[in-house]
């Protein structure tokens, strides 16, 4: 990467001869130049721009540009070490995994439900504003669940868990006055252990967030309950359906009421994977992405034979089989996908790594590598309703990018060679392994 040095601090930034991936879904676009003026992108061309005394030259030739990617299911500050408690969330430890999610390129996360008061207003609208450290925070505030029932755990006592329908209402306009991103529910008996909310709440759930403009995003498992909850008015699902293929009645329902489908395909590979010794477990690029012990804890004969030999080992791998299946026939109704993760919300689930892996799953299920880093800018921009400013890279967007020194137009995992990523047109980090 040579950098042109001028008289005079420079104002505007010119990237010269990159190779482009915009984010939209189109080819690469080799030999372009890219002006960078404040925080935004101002002209993409491929003529020789006009370089002023006062412009930083930056000669990228041999170097890929892609969109940051934007993880539309994410949880912050709950995870330290091996553990997951409320004592976990702080300022510095949220501020650390947002910094780690940038590190691996990761440039806008949204934490599912599970935020804890201490970051309203103050924290999560400065971190929206780019004004602190890291990938940029959106957060669906507390999310609904059951009176008891999942999730479990000290992280999640700031959960609404309505009894009834007409707790809702309060419950709701308590929420609403924090200006979530979206709603979250969770909708699942997690393997028959837990009670499902009852129909009658969730649809009281969406109707009253409806009413404040909130969108609602529902933790499920089951095809039966996407398809109740398409018809009381949810707008995203965020989780694969997992337990049957979906049919051509739920994908036209899906289409027409344009529901966002984020898949979390890691989320349950990483419930088996460890056991099958996957083999980026001893990667540099994996491993750096874990909180402390996580490696060891995971990579012990213990755990593995714990996992293998665990009842939800099969149906575990089977769920995943059935998510990629339907994760093909979402993508080609037209339905739009967007990439989320699930990662922070368990130690094995890993932040930054899991972003890169969820590219490469999508592309096992048989999107092409430049169909999965859509689902990862431009579709999870749309989902988080920030694609005006976000997602791809075009003349008047911000300028949040990350420079690869392979090309993961044919290679998804090129996504991973990172080089340096880049916020508000500015050098931010040089990736999880810059002496690499």
């Amino acid at each position: 990467m040579a950098v042109q040095t001028v008289s005079g601090q420079a104002n505007t930034i010119l990237l010269k001869h990159v190779t482009l991936i915009d984010g939209t879904g189109s080819p690469a676009k080799k030999n372009m130049n890219i002006l960078l003026e404040g925080d935004h992108i101002v002209s993409i061309t491929k003529r020789n721009q006009a370089e002023s005394v006062r412009t930083r030259v930056i000669d990228l030739t041999g170097k890929t540009i892609m969109p940051a990617l934007i993880c539309a299911h994410a949880h912050l500050g709950v995870l330290k070490g091996t553990s997951v408690e409320a004592s976990n969330y702080t300022r510095k430890n949220i501020l650390d995994q947002l910094k780690k999610y940038e590190r691996y390129g990761v440039g806008s996360v949204l934490c599912m439900g599970t935020d804890r008061q201490m970051i309203f207003p103050g924290f999560r609208d400065s971190s929206k504003a780019g004004l602190l450290p890291g990938a940029r925070l959106y957060s669906a505030g507390h999310g609904f669940s059951t009176p008891g029932g999942p999730p479990g755990g000290s992280w999640t006592d700031q959960l609404f868990r309505p009894a009834n329908p007409g707790q809702v209402r309060a419950e709701m306009d308590s929420l609403a006055a924090l200006h979530p991103d979206v709603v979250k529910i969770w909708l699942d008996d997690f393997g028959g252990h837990s009670a499902k909310m009852k129909p009658e709440i969730y649809q009281a759930i969406i109707r009253e967030a409806h009413k404040h403009g909130l969108r609602v995003a529902a933790h499920l498992y089951y095809l039966e309950d996407a398809r109740k909850l398409v018809d009381a008015g949810l707008d995203i699902i965020a989780h694969s359906i997992r337990d049957q293929v979906i049919d051509t009645g739920l994908l036209n329902k899906m289409k027409k009421n344009g529901v966002i489908y984020i898949p979390t395909l890691t989320r349950d590979e990483f419930t088996y994977v460890y056991a099958d010794h996957p083999d980026w477990i001893n990667e540099s690029f994996f491993k750096s992405s874990l909180e402390p012990g996580v490696y060891e804890m995971i990579s012990s004969k213990a755990y593995q034979d714990k996992v293998r030999n665990s009842p939800d080992y099969k149906s575990n791998r089977h769920a995943v089989e059935i998510a990629m299946k339907n994760l093909k026939k979402i993508f080609d109704a037209g339905i739009v996908v967007a990439m989320g993760t699930d990662s922070g919300a368990d130690p094995v689930r890993a932040q930054g790594f899991s972003e890169h892996q969820e590219l490469e799953l999508m592309v096992e299920a048989g999107l092409t590598p430049l169909e999965a880093i859509e689902a990862g800018t431009r579709n999870a921009a749309l989902g988080l309703k920030i694609n005006n400013q976000y997602g791809t890279l075009e003349p008047g967007k911000k300028a949040d990018f990350i420079v690869l020194s392979e090309n993961p137009e044919h290679e998804i995992k090129n996504s991973r060679k990172i080089e340096s990523v880049w916020k508000n047109a500015a050098e931010v980090s040089k990736g999880p392994l810059p002496d690499q």
